[in-house]
């Protein structure tokens, strides 16, 4: 089983290696797995969203005002990942505010649970 594996990853490694273009090629698969990874964690909040559409109604204007910047802050430390790993400060303040963002969802969830 592990020989298999191991043998997929070399063809892999094989076809990066001395194809032309292999490198694009495999930014190109890179890339489309990590959007299909950022559409499966959409689609997941989404269906959370509407699971949940009672309990984010009857939050407060300011926990829910809380819960969807923290989400937007996380949607844009994906997206500006790249930038901020750069450096070792971009990198810190990438953590401290992802960090932040947690810990304002957790907040609200907390307290929405309480209700």
């Amino acid at each position: 089983m592990a020989a298999r594996n191991i043998a997929i990853i070399a063809v892999l490694a094989l076809g990066v290696a001395f194809l032309p273009r292999g490198g694009d090629i495999a930014s190109a698969v890179f890339t489309l797995i990590t959007m299909a990874f950022l559409a499966v964690i959409v689609l997941a909040l989404y269906r959370f969203s509407q699971a949940n559409r009672l309990t984010l109604s009857a939050l407060p204007d300011s926990r829910r005002f809380v819960l969807y910047a923290a989400l937007g802050l996380v949607v844009l430390l994906i997206a500006g990942a790249s930038t901020m790993f750069d450096t070792g400060l971009g990198t810190l303040a990438w953590i401290v505010l992802l960090g932040s963002a947690g810990v304002g969802i957790w907040l609200v969830w907390s307290e929405a649970k309480s209700l």
